[in-house]
């Protein structure tokens, strides 16, 4: 495939977050410089959690920051799996306590009612994002675009929501907890700048499957590296 995205190699892992906390920290001083409000979207698992750490005691003007979840589990932030409260415990701490935190939960009837609530609440912000950090699955999923997923060609479609209701298909990766709220690939691909995070050599391999002809259903992570060849890729053992 032409212009693909590139790979960054680092030593370990902790090299690896800082790098990508410096390149995210610079992308929101620059969109504080510009405009009012800057915003940032965030995932959750085991990977960011540095990086997150790193970004809460950055000194940036934090009170101007929208912080938002990249997806989102659909269950309340005091239950397990939430990814709201991994965030709310990782990055709004320190000098980042003073963002404005946008969560996806909410009262709603059910998951389609509220991916148009977080849609609503999404809408609000100063849009294109400025910042987004991806992880990358086993499966080849990213934010919470699943393989062959109920809703995943909507959530993919250049007519999409802000957010978008998927219901994943029952896995290892998913566990049991398989209705998703997440980003649309129009939003994250208009983001100033876009990075995907990864550790380790299993992740490293589906990357690099992703970058060979397929189907993005098979490997969704496609959808973001087909339609931004200048992602940040970081890779770390």
């Amino acid at each position: 495939m032409a212009h693909s995205p590139q790979l960054t190699v680092f030593s370990d892992r902790d090299a690896l977050a800082h790098a990508l906390a410096d390149r995210v920290e610079a992308a929101l001083r620059l969109a504080l410089v510009e405009k009012e409000r800057a915003s940032l979207a965030v995932s959750g698992g085991s990977s960011p959690r540095v990086v997150h750490e790193l970004l809460a005691e950055r000194s940036l003007d934090w009170g101007r920051v929208d912080v938002l979840l990249v997806d989102e589990r659909w269950v309340p932030p005091d239950q397990e799996g939430s990814n709201e409260s991994f965030v709310k415990e990782t990055l709004i701490q320190g000098k980042a306590k003073a963002a404005n935190f946008i969560g996806f939960w909410s009262n709603a009837e059910d998951l389609y009612q509220g991916a148009d609530a977080a849609t609503q609440a999404v809408s609000r912000i100063d849009l294109p994002i400025d910042a987004v950090v991806l992880g990358i699955g086993p499966d080849g999923h990213t934010a919470s675009w699943f393989p062959h997923a109920e809703g995943l060609s909507a959530a993919l479609s250049d007519s999409a929501p802000a957010v978008a209701a998927v219901k994943a298909k029952p896995s290892d990766v998913t566990g049991a907890l398989t209705e998703r709220l997440t980003l649309s690939l129009p939003m994250v691909a208009n983001a100033g700048l876009v990075a995907l995070l990864m550790n380790g050599d299993a992740k490293r391999a589906v990357f690099e499957e992703a970058l060979l002809d397929g189907d993005v259903e098979d490997l969704p992570v496609r959808a973001i590296l087909r339609k931004r060849p200048d992602i940040f890729v970081g890779w770390a053992p």
